[in-house]
């Protein structure tokens, strides 16, 4: 146990080494890392996109952020499951705080989400997002397809996302048209884990069905994923909703009939193989959450996001 202290993310004078701040007090940042604009030498750079005006159903994920950084707070001092390791001896892990933009100007969003994430990767840092909705993913995968080139996406979510898009619209439910139409993802290499909607065009990219991942284990979901990515530069996007609305009631659009955090979990930590360039968990709601069951669920994926981080550095 490190020594007693409180608010960590502020008073830290190091990126490594744990926190003492008690579980319930301190201030609130992603598992108590210090906050700061200083992105050098992060291995791993934490940033919260607060947007939810693209939504097409219950808003909310605003405060997504705020929720995932409250339920993070459980995790700090202990070596981390199902890791068992102590994740931040070695990796440098920063929470950069929040992107600003003006609620006025949603047509700007874009621009600045994507020019802000386009400095956080710049000198190789791995960059976890926390939306906002779903919308959000699209600048962020602009900017590393700029970096990568042309990234191999694997998606969990309830919805494909593929709804037409005109290229000027403001919707979570076409992200996915547009990083294809725009060569910004190789659907050829493209996965969708859990949907349980239909929309007009899959695009080619590969659909595992959530009545699918009830039949299959963990381990075959995880080849499917390995297999179709190929070993090509992987960006992960997260909706909550890819949940079974038993386990994340907190959302703009729960679906029944989704797979449990325990088997999703049990995929991402599996996911060690891939060479994962950046992710982010999104479409958190905290106003139709119910004792951060969805918060939890979130911030446990993003936990896994680093623990994948840091056997990766720890494997040079």
């Amino acid at each position: 146990m490190p020594p007693k202290s409180i608010d960590n993310a502020f008073t830290a004078r190091s990126n490594l080494g744990p926190s003492g701040d008690p579980t319930y007090a301190g201030a609130l940042s992603f598992m108590r890392r210090r906050y700061t604009k200083n992105i050098n030498g992060a291995d791993v750079v934490v940033w919260g996109i607060p947007f939810d005006a693209a939504v097409t159903n219950r808003p909310g994920a605003r405060f997504g952020p705020q929720a995932i950084r409250r339920a993070s707070a459980i995790f700090d001092n202990d070596p981390q499951y199902p890791f068992h390791r102590q994740f931040f001896d070695d990796l440098n892990v920063i929470d950069y705080g929040d992107c600003l933009f003006d609620n006025g100007y949603h047509a700007k969003t874009p621009a600045i989400i994507e020019r802000e994430a386009t400095k956080l990767i710049k000198n190789g840092a791995f960059l976890l997002s926390l939306g906002g909705d779903h919308f959000v993913t699209w600048p962020i995968l602009k900017a590393h397809a700029a970096k990568y080139g042309p990234l191999s996406l694997v998606q969990f979510d309830a919805h494909q996302d593929t709804w037409p898009d005109d290229g000027k619209r403001i919707d979570h439910g076409s992200f996915v048209c547009r990083a294809v139409r725009d060569g910004v993802i190789d659907p050829a290499t493209s996965i969708q884990v859990g949907i349980r909607t239909h929309a007009p065009d899959d695009f080619g990219i590969q659909i595992l069905y959530g009545e699918q991942l009830e039949e299959m284990r963990a381990s075959e979901i995880v080849d499917a994923i390995a297999k179709r990515t190929a070993g090509k530069k992987t960006y992960i996007t997260f909706d909550i909703d890819c949940l079974d609305p038993a386990f994340a009631p907190g959302t703009g659009t729960p679906v029944a009939g989704g797979p449990s955090s325990a088997k999703i979990l049990s995929v991402l930590r599996r996911l060690g193989s891939l060479d994962i360039v950046g992710a982010d968990v999104v479409e958190v709601s905290p106003p139709y959450d119910h004792a951060d069951l969805t918060a939890i669920a979130a911030s446990t994926v993003a936990q896994h996001y680093v623990g994948l981080a840091a056997e990766r550095k720890a494997r040079g």
